[in-house]
């Protein structure tokens, strides 16, 4: 029976089927109702499956070893991920999709640049008619890369906004293994930080999760709701797209990806077979970007 149908009361969890009761942090058996006072089972041996975990931004990271390390952990257990925030004040929401799709093509949908005249088309955002040539630099991070600091698009409406705070305006976006991808904007002492991350749920189904925090237009009432109805409607059109895509997928076609556009996912697919490799072998992971290196493509 999963103990997530049973009654939790913050310290002990118990399980609707038995009334089996364990603690919440260790997992360890602290009473089973149906024993009699002279057995000689002992309880406290008795353990639940576990997994450490914190919250962050709103959500609970779970840390899930590999099965070999479930007895002990091996290694430092790693610092649960974080939105990076650049002030005490700011406003943050949370928005999610799930998408209809195995859970690489829902990771690389984060960082393909060229579909958005067509996929997120809108008076807001941009057209098709919007495309031009962009030049962008890109330098490896650990686990990952990162589009380095630039001035955001001049094709993007809501970028030009900005400009009523009369600050240089810059953007710098990452990608991290397994799932991660953060985008800052900052324009002065204002600034929006942001992070999507694509979980899988089955082979063919995963979930995007979007958090957002800002300083920017605090002033403007309702922010957050006039910000959610909008972002809405911008995973709505990638929603959309992926379950088209679906379609097309459910025959297993050859996947194309042509410089310079889809760099970043031959990148991710690199990162994540040498991530495995270095798993199995023990040996240190061998970034696929050996320094810093600029992109061409239009969108």
């Amino acid at each position: 029976m999963p103990l997530s149908f049973g009654h939790f009361d913050g310290i002990t969890l118990e399980c609707c089927y038995h009334g089996w009761q364990f603690d919440a942090h260790t997992g360890r058996c602290t009473a089973i109702p149906s024993l009699s006072g002279d057995s000689r089972l002992r309880v406290e041996r008795i353990f639940a499956g576990h997994f450490p975990c914190e919250e962050r931004d709103g959500y609970v990271w779970v840390y899930m070893p590999g099965p070999a390390a479930r007895s002990g952990p091996t290694e430092p257990m790693p610092p649960a991920p974080q939105l990076p925030t650049f002030s005490e004040r700011y406003r943050l929401t949370h928005l999610w999709a799930e998408l209809p799709c195995h859970v690489d093509h829902g990771i690389i949908g984060l960082m393909d640049p060229a579909h958005g005249p067509f996929v997120h088309q809108s008076w807001w955002w941009r057209s098709r008619h919007s495309i031009r040539e962009k030049e962008k630099k890109f330098e490896p991070i650990a686990n990952g890369f990162r589009m380095s600091a630039h001035a955001p698009s001049a094709n993007s409406a809501p970028y030009k906004l900005l400009r009523i705070y009369g600050e240089p305006i810059n953007t710098t976006i990452d990608f991290a293994l397994p799932n991660m991808r953060f985008e800052q904007i900052r324009c002065g002492p204002y600034w929006f930080s942001s992070r999507a991350t694509v979980t899988p749920i089955r082979r063919d189904l995963c979930r995007i999760d979007f958090v957002a925090a800002w300083n920017i237009f605090r002033w403007v009432p309702f922010a957050v709701s006039i910000f959610r109805a909008f972002a809405r409607r911008f995973l709505r059109q990638d929603q959309q797209t992926m379950e088209k895509q679906a379609l097309g997928l459910a025959h297993s076609p050859n996947l194309m990806l042509i410089d310079d556009a889809d760099r970043p996912a031959k990148w991710y697919f690199q990162l994540k077979a040498a991530h495995l490799e270095s798993k199995r072998t023990g040996a240190p992971m061998r970034h696929p970007l050996d320094g810093p290196v600029t992109l061409r493509w239009r969108s």
